[in-house]
């Protein structure tokens, strides 16, 4: 196995695109943390302890669901009742921060991504229970 032995010229100019590489790589991920810290999660609705025993189920419609989300975030998705769960599933091509921000809402309050390929959606329990 023989090497080619590159020129001082040419390493450094193979560092200097690495290292532009490795800037906007750094820009990126800069821009997603400002995304995630910006993403707040709202909690399930509250209600009184008197109003509801120990361990009694909350049950949530897909009103409650879609209230999760931003207006932008809302108008990408579509939600439908299926069973014992809000199916929650993409209208469009979500990207990878829009999806980080609806799978973080959704694994906040119970719900889970359900990888289908072209069926693959977010899906929220209909009942929550909680110790109160």
């Amino acid at each position: 196995m023989s090497e080619k032995k590159l020129s001082a010229e040419e390493l450094l100019e193979r560092i200097d695109e690495l290292l532009n590489v490795l800037k906007m790589i750094s820009r990126d991920l800069s821009e997603v943390s400002k995304s995630l810290k910006t993403v707040t999660v709202p909690s399930a609705p509250e209600v009184p302890a008197a109003a509801t025993p120990t361990g009694a189920a909350v049950t949530r419609g897909v009103e409650d669901v879609k209230m999760l989300f931003s207006k932008d975030l809302e108008d990408m998705l579509s939600f439908e009742e299926k069973g014992e769960f809000i199916v929650v599933k993409p209208r469009q091509y979500l990207g990878s921060d829009n999806f980080g921000k609806i799978a973080s809402i959704i694994r906040g309050v119970g719900g889970e991504y359900i990888s289908a390929g072209k069926q693959s959606h977010f899906r929220v329990p209909k009942e929550l229970h909680e110790e109160y």
